[in-house]
């Protein structure tokens, strides 16, 4: 069989296995390399196991609208006073003086009987949504215009008003009908509030923050460091290679190692708040894109921060003292995208593109989030407007924290691939600042 010619190409080849055979049987062989895993996949695994033991407790449901209770003491709950007509605060009106006398209702059946109804799809402008479904409202003896205090010409309903402030903020308005959604299910949005927020939170703060610079912060520092420390490097140097060939090889495999485990965890997290997260299928397939999504984001900071780290190593013996500040400045930035997004001061980090990753495409995947975040900071009964207080259905404001707009005034999709590209050039910009300070460095 005829030998293929040795070019150009085949020699960059055969130097940059060489490499990355050679960075990936150190790190297999170093007892720090699996110390490293070890306590990030344990981390992540306590943080799983508080989920699944939040998602297995009972959360108590609220009479909202308080018309399970019996004002007037004459033995009927408020909410059938009010259906059937008679007075809920006096005991000489009551369903039991009818002709045939109506036995009274238990309590529990006006607890949670309104749940919300909200099918908005209009993103700017008014909209009337939400259904009474207790019938407190439609079916109750109040003249026409006390069933339309919303003025829109439409009895029992609910307005939702979406417009944008002079700063350019969206700001929507609830304007609903007494008695429409007012008492909602808050077993049912708690559980799915905390699934929602806690795929962002572990997504954002468990795998890019904590694996994105954790991972490279003990793995990457001393890619090139070590070796040129302890003179290994003289062998590597030996071939026709350069120096700077020599920093991106060391880094693909250092990414041989680190991007296989984080797709493994990825993996584990999606079928862990598939099976286990709230909703009656038997597993959210819908949630897969955003998983998907956390998992491409982490890959892309420990490409970034791996390069940035190595070049620090290079730097400095000590290195990991460099990037430990540099750690701290990004942690900050994590905690500003997911309270201003749209913060001029996040195009300077690393993080902030890559949280855009995980907005962009949550955005795509739960294109009703901002409906959902809004039910609950309402909280049924148009009590919800604080939604620091105590109105807010549980699970609202948390929910609220974590899930940001990526801030670009994009598309979800153009703002996916604008922040990719941006990682991208990130990367390259630190490879071709650690390859020149590598080549400036005597090798000892």
């Amino acid at each position: 069989m005829a030998t293929k010619p040795d070019s150009v190409f085949r020699s960059l080849d055969r130097k940059a296995a060489a490499i990355v055979e050679f960075t990936l049987r150190q790190y297999r062989t170093r007892t720090s390399t699996w110390v490293v895993l070890g306590v990030g996949f344990t981390a992540l695994a306590l943080i799983f196991l508080i989920y699944i033991d939040v998602m297995a407790s009972e959360f108590e449901s609220v009479d909202n609208d308080g018309d399970s209770f019996d004002t007037d003491g004459d033995g009927y709950p408020t909410g059938q006073e009010r259906k059937l007509g008679t007075d809920p605060f006096s005991d000489e009106s009551h369903p039991g003086m009818f002709d045939p006398p109506i036995e009274p209702e238990p309590a529990s059946k006006y607890i949670n009987e309104d749940g919300f109804d909200w099918d908005v799809t209009a993103s700017f402008g008014e909209q009337s949504t939400g259904y009474d479904d207790d019938g407190d409202c439609l079916n109750s003896n109040r003249t026409a215009s006390q069933k339309d205090t919303n003025e829109n010409g439409i009895p029992c309903d609910i307005i939702i008003q979406r417009s944008t402030s002079p700063t350019g903020e969206i700001v929507i308005q609830i304007f609903a009908d007494e008695g429409v959604d007012e008492d909602p299910d808050e077993d049912a949005y708690t559980r799915e509030a905390i699934h929602l927020g806690f795929v962002l939170s572990i997504g954002k703060l468990g795998f890019v923050l904590l694996l994105g610079i954790f991972l490279p912060l003990f793995m990457a520092t001393g890619l090139i460091r070590d070796e040129m420390t302890s003179g290994t490097m003289h062998y590597m140097l030996a071939k026709p290679v350069a120096r700077t060939e020599v920093f991106l090889y060391r880094t693909l495999g250092y990414l041989g190692i680190v991007w296989p485990y984080v797709i493994v965890l990825g993996i584990l997290g999606a079928l862990v708040s598939g099976f286990v997260g709230s909703g009656d299928d038997f597993f959210r397939f819908a949630d897969l894109g955003v998983w998907l999504a956390i998992v491409f984001a982490t890959m892309m900071a420990t490409l970034v921060y791996g390069m940035l780290f190595n070049a620090l190593g290079v730097l400095w013996k000590y290195g990991i003292i460099l990037a430990i500040p540099f750690a701290a400045w990004e942690l900050g930035m994590a905690l500003l995208s997911m309270g201003a997004p749209d913060a001029t001061i996040l195009r300077f980090s690393v993080i902030g593109w890559a949280l855009m990753i995980i907005d962009s495409v949550a955005m795509m995947v739960w294109p009703n989030l901002d409906t959902f975040i809004l039910m609950g900071e309402w909280g049924g009964g148009g009590q919800g407007s604080d939604i620091f207080g105590s109105s807010s259905l549980q699970g609202s404001v948390p929910l609220s924290f974590f899930s940001s707009k990526p801030g670009l005034g994009l598309s979800a999709f153009a703002s996916t691939i604008v922040a990719t590209l941006v990682l991208l050039i990130q990367a390259v910009v630190f490879w071709f600042i650690g390859g020149a300070l590598f080549k400036g460095k005597e090798i000892q």
